[in-house]
């Protein structure tokens, strides 16, 4: 059953939120892997004082898998709650700071996480990606210059193209829970989300790198609806496929969902699919507003690539929800 299989989805932030709001809907043995690179905002402040990995993106995840009950979208809610206040608690969410706390008291990133699933009856288990929290780099270019940027909340809003990117330290102590569940997975989902500073950074680590490259399962890479301001702006999703090759030339791809109106220069994007060993799953999965992705209707697009539906249709079918 489709229900039973095991899905580990990769990412962060609000494109790892879209994922596993979808996935949800079709299996109940789901796991995210989140960055823990960030370093603004609320986050970014913990981390600094606390000196722990950043919470944010792995509380979105938390809220993302929450039970569908009363309980777990009170939960939900009060996680996602933050405060505004003219003192140092400003702009701080609740979740951010139980987990952190919960980090302190138990001295252990995994059995904190997994508490607090236990609290939103979450239907699916959080990890890191790492078990120190990473630092994100990277080479821009613009108008034939190249500065040299770091953290994660600059690279994402420099100007200009990325040239190179990668993390410090570039070998860290992985989560070996993360490493455990991509080598048990049925299927590793990649994007949606911040391509450089979200998606790729899974792929940067080389113990994780193997984990995903190596393993049996289905590979599904998710494509953005519209480029990112700064981070990929001007970006097509040829340019997307591109950057994913150039971080981790070996892997190999199964399916990439692409919604038909963010796919331009069709035959190049299907060719590059195809170099990945993959094929080009073209489905309408933009909701309202069109740059987020509909819960339901990427969960459609994910069953189809998990049953390999398209059979003899060919893969430039499209359905209309």
């Amino acid at each position: 059953m489709m229900a039973d299989l095991k899905v580990v989805a990769l990412g962060g932030g609000h494109g790892l939120y879209a994922s596993l709001s979808a996935m949800r809907y079709v299996t109940r043995n789901l796991t995210a892997v989140v960055t823990v690179a960030d370093d603004g905002g609320s986050s970014g402040r913990l981390r600094e004082e606390l000196g722990c990995l950043p919470p944010g993106d792995l509380r979105m995840a938390l809220a993302a898998l929450c039970d569908d009950s009363e309980w777990g979208h009170t939960w939900r809610d009060l996680l996602q709650y933050r405060f505004e206040t003219d003192g140092p608690l400003d702009h701080h969410a609740v979740g951010n700071l139980l987990i952190s706390a919960l980090w302190e008291q138990l001295d252990d990133p995994v059995a904190g996480l997994d508490l607090v699933a236990r609290l939103l009856q979450a239907r699916g288990r959080v990890l890191p990606m790492a078990l120190q929290p990473l630092e994100i780099a990277a080479l821009m270019e613009r108008d034939g210059v190249v500065t040299e940027v770091h953290g994660q909340v600059n690279v994402a809003v420099a100007p200009g193209n990325v040239r190179k990117i990668w993390l410090t330290p570039s070998d860290p102590v992985v989560c070996p829970e993360a490493v455990a569940a991509i080598a048990e997975a049925d299927a590793v989902v990649l994007g949606p989300g911040s391509w450089y500073t979200s998606v790729l950074p899974h792929l940067m680590l080389p113990e994780l790198r193997a984990a995903i490259v190596n393993s049996p399962a289905q590979k599904i890479v998710t494509m953005n609806l519209v480029p990112q301001a700064a981070e990929t702006e001007g970006m097509t999703a040829l340019d997307h496929l591109a950057a994913l090759s150039d971080v981790a030339p070996e892997l190999r791809v199964t399916t990439v969902i692409g919604d038909p109106m963010s796919i331009e220069d069709l035959d190049e994007v299907e060719a590059a699919v195809a170099r990945l060993d993959g094929r080009l799953l073209l489905r309408q999965v933009h909701g309202h507003p069109v740059a987020v992705h509909d819960p339901l209707r990427l969960a459609a697009a994910y069953r189809d690539a998990l049953e390999g539906s398209l059979g003899d249709v060919g893969r430039r079918h499209v359905t209309h929800p």
